[in-house]
């Protein structure tokens, strides 16, 4: 008696095994004596029992070597060759072995060096932003540097030009100081050489202050005298009581330089003098106070 392998889902009956056709995209079987036909089955509906959800390229090559050697253990079967039958049992049991032989091992170790990789990228990008963010900064800092540098340099040549001017102005003057001293011994020696009047015109009072001032402090101490008492030598201040040419307040002060100081104009210039360069050095900075103030 003749016994089918049980590896089918279809098995003939007893007494007679089929004999199987194989053409290019199936394999039918059919028997001999009572010529019953068994259901076909192609070979994708052979390997649907071993579809699994994932399974690598080398799963799939093996399962496809595997669906062969079936079809070929089929037609083994079908003729009788029990060789084809042993070749089947050892193909199918070495193709389980490599299927499961696709293990998660492997997928975890893909997955480890795709992790290493992003990591990796990832601290290479923090790398690149960290060495940029340290070169902005260098940049800024130069920046920074530059200008602090800068400004340092305006203000030191700022405050070289205000020493520079401080020191003309000084310079100025000492010589203003140096003429006004000059003036005063003029006035004292010359004063007296004056011929003394009854009255004095404008003009005349003029022409006195032009033999007792320097020619250099002659303008200055006009303005003075045009704004305070517009040369009249007999001017009085009706609310201060201020005196004269120059305005002494008191005029009474102006007795120390002659006690006609009331009405010889060339005794008031002569105080006047004096106290503009006793007081602000000259008459020309007794004149820049007075521009400044109204009065001196």
């Amino acid at each position: 008696m003749t016994v089918c392998r049980p590896d089918f889902t279809w098995q003939p009956p007893q007494g007679s095994c089929p004999r199987a056709r194989v053409s290019s995209d199936r394999t039918t079987t059919e028997t001999s004596d009572e010529g019953n036909l068994a259901p076909a089955r192609s070979l994708r509906t052979l390997l649907e029992g071993h579809r699994v959800s994932r399974i690598s390229v080398r799963g799939i090559a093996v399962a496809s070597a595997t669906a062969v050697t079936t079809v070929g253990a089929v037609v083994g079967v079908a003729t009788g060759d029990s060789s084809t039958s042993n070749d089947l049992e050892t193909t199918a049991a070495s193709g389980a072995t490599l299927l499961s032989d696709t293990p998660a091992g492997e997928q975890a170790q893909v997955q480890s060096a795709t992790l290493a990789q992003q990591a990796d990228a990832i601290a290479h990008a923090a790398d690149a932003d960290a060495k940029r963010s340290t070169e902005e900064a260098a940049r800024l800092q130069a920046a920074e540097d530059a200008k602090s540098k800068k400004a340092e340099a305006e203000k030191a040549e700022e405050e070289k030009a205000k020493k520079a001017k401080a020191e003309l102005e000084a310079k100025a003057k000492a010589e203003r100081d140096e003429e006004g001293q000059v003036a005063s011994r003029s006035a004292s020696r010359d004063a007296a050489d004056i011929p003394v009047q009854g009255s004095y015109t404008v003009a005349q009072v003029k022409a006195i202050a032009a033999q007792l001032v320097p020619a250099g402090q002659l303008q200055c101490f006009s303005n003075i005298i045009d704004a305070e008492s517009t040369w009249n030598y007999k001017a009085v201040n009706s609310s201060s009581g201020a005196y004269g040419l120059v305005q002494a307040l008191p005029g009474s002060k102006m007795a120390s330089a002659g006690s006609d100081w009331r009405t010889n104009p060339a005794t008031q210039i002569k105080w006047g003098l004096g106290y503009m360069n006793e007081r602000y050095g000259s008459p020309c900075s007794a004149w820049s106070f007075h521009q400044a103030n109204d009065w001196y």
